[in-house]
């Protein structure tokens, strides 16, 4: 994974440094190393949020103005870390009933997870990002400036890791591959602000905070007893994920 990221950073530097020869100003490109906040939500009741992840964006950025303080902004670039905590209050479910776990839930109904159980998880997305910047400051000259950036993000799954616990000896577990439970297309949209400063000419490091709020449903289909009747149904909760992102980066 570290060389992965090293290499990235290594091929989007020399890509930033490459493409801005070749453009005047109409067009900047930089580079992302931003440490995330998410956490996951559901439209059912009985799943709810239980806790939160860390993770981190790496990504390639680009702008196109057609205006001295209006862009086109996208790019391409990693998600790491995606998603959050969901505990379940049913009293009986079996949730990734589409994945091999090491665990026997997929065996039959009788195999299931007590209530209070926690679902972890952990979701890498390669992520192309579209959207507009507006910026303002003293002047256009000025080399501090403040910007607004509304966006909306296409997120490509790539690995996708859950864990149990809360659900006794049996049942808690680790890195378990859940990747045929999981969506593979993730849409978001967000809104972002913050400021830029210029530190020399064709250099400039800009910070921003950014919320991001996924719109798809992540999830596939589970089972669950819902009440004291002891029916299985399947459950058709609708699962997102929320994130904050402190953005931190270089335009060059």
């Amino acid at each position: 994974m570290v060389k992965k990221i090293v290499l990235f950073t290594l091929i989007t530097c020399w890509m930033t440094v490459q493409l801005r020869a070749q453009n005047d100003r109409e067009y900047r490109f930089g580079i992302q190393a931003s440490p995330t906040f998410s956490w996951m939500n559901t439209d059912e009741r009985l799943l709810e949020n239980a806790g939160t992840n860390w993770g981190f964006k790496l990504a390639l950025m680009a702008e196109k103005y057609f205006q001295p303080n209006y862009a086109i902004v996208s790019g391409i670039g990693f998600g790491f870390n995606h998603g959050g905590f969901l505990q379940s209050n049913f009293p009986q479910y079996r949730p990734w009933i589409g994945s091999d776990l090491s665990i026997k839930l997929t065996d039959s109904d009788s195999m299931s997870l007590p209530a209070s159980s926690k679902l972890h998880y952990r979701l890498r997305y390669v992520e192309v990002p579209l959207g507009l910047k507006m910026r303002g400051g003293s002047n256009e000259d000025a080399p501090l400036k403040f910007f607004a950036e509304p966006l909306l993000t296409f997120g490509f799954l790539t690995k996708a890791l859950g864990d149990i616990s809360g659900a006794g000896s049996e049942f808690n577990t680790t890195d378990e591959n859940i990747r045929n439970d999981v969506n593979g297309l993730a849409l978001s949209w967000g809104l972002g602000a913050g400021v830029e400063y210029e530190l020399a000419t064709h250099t400039t490091f800009v910070a921003g905070l950014f919320y991001q709020n996924n719109f798809t449903d992540l999830t596939q289909k589970a089972r669950a007893v819902r009440d004291v009747s002891g029916n299985w149904e399947n459950e058709q909760a609708r699962a997102y994920f929320r994130a904050l992102t402190l953005r931190l980066g270089l335009f060059f």
